[in-house]
């Protein structure tokens, strides 16, 4: 689908990326076939879940559960909507989100825009048959890090997005919510995973429940993240989300903006954090590998490595909407 970069890249990043879930809306709530080829069967079970194939559409790609449809249409085993926030917020100022295309990357500072928990809620409610594993990713509303009341904000997302979902992830991973990471360190980390682990029960399910790390975490903080998610029952560890460093030799104009960088130089950085992951957790907890994976060979590469699912989302934005079933198709059966 050539078309797809120069009629998007004609619009500014955050409008092409509005459009490009509005139309995934459309043809997803039409049934319309999105992509080539019947979708290729490679199930992998994880925490009790059936996943279609390890392939995943990553958090921050349809924030606001509005394409879930056409998303699994695309052919992703599993998409995981949000960060979702209790209440709406409009993040940061805009400009927010930038192309790197010299470098296929994007770096953002969006700052958990979204529209609420309530009406994401309601959205994923009113869907179709599933196609695929849903996840829901929560955080915390900026004014409540700041308040120190951001736990209860967890809390809250995992209570009310527990009935609706197939697993939750914890994210306390995103840099553009001063203070966020903080969660990462002991005791706070301890005292969310807990207060979650307590909220993730409805009726009789117990809902999976994932946790989402940063990159930038150095090994030690690596080791008390994933000691924290094996002790307190965590089923998988996401490694993880956009960095704040910058890999040398990045080409872009727009390199020294502020914010997360994604897409083809977080490769080696997310590699190295799965590898480490790896290591620290010895197969105790399965690991979900998500940074600069745009190739079958990539994401064999991660599986290869002890990754039990991959996720996607910058490379959607230079490889098409066709990436996820090539990925598929592309990669060796177990």
């Amino acid at each position: 689908m050539r078309f797809y970069h120069p009629l998007l890249f004609a619009l500014d990043a955050e409008r092409a990326h509005r459009l490009t879930i509005r139309m995934l809306s459309a043809w997803g709530a039409a049934g319309t076939p999105l992509a080539p080829g019947a979708a290729r069967d490679m199930p992998v079970t994880i925490a009790g879940l059936r996943f279609p194939n390890p392939v995943g559409l990553a958090a921050g790609v349809d924030k606001d559960a509005e394409a879930v449809a056409g998303f699994f249409a695309l052919g992703f085993g599993s998409v995981e909507v949000g960060t979702l926030t209790p209440r709406p917020q409009p993040g940061n100022p805009q400009p927010r989100l930038f192309r790197l295309v010299e470098d296929r990357a994007v770096i953002n500072r969006m700052g958990f825009n979204n529209g609420g928990l309530e009406a994401a809620l309601d959205r994923i409610a009113r869907l179709p048959e599933r196609r695929g594993v849903l996840g829901i990713n929560v955080g915390a509303n900026k004014d409540s890090v700041a308040g120190d009341s951001a736990i209860a904000d967890y809390v809250d997302g995992v209570t009310r997005a527990a009935p609706l979902a197939d697993y939750l992830t914890i994210n306390i991973s995103s840099p553009n919510t001063p203070g966020l990471r903080n969660l990462q360190a002991q005791p706070a980390l301890g005292e969310l995973i807990a207060a979650c682990d307590a909220a993730r029960h409805t009726g009789a399910k117990r809902v999976p429940l994932f946790l989402k790390v940063a990159p930038d975490l150095d090994r030690a903080g690596l080791e008390v993240a994933a000691r924290a998610a094996i002790d307190g029952g965590i089923d998988a560890l996401v490694v993880s989300n956009t960095t704040i460093s910058r890999p040398a030799g990045l080409r872009s104009a727009n390199a020294g903006e502020t914010g997360g960088l994604s897409g083809a130089p977080l490769a080696e950085l997310a590699r190295a954090k799965l590898a480490e992951a790896r290591d620290i957790t010895g197969g105790q907890l399965p690991l979900v590998s998500v940074g600069g994976i745009g190739s079958a060979d990539e994401a064999q590469r991660r599986l290869d490595a002890g990754a039990s699912l991959v996720q996607l989302y910058s490379a959607l934005v230079f490889e098409g909407p066709g990436l996820a079933r090539r990925i598929v198709k592309g990669l060796r059966p177990a």
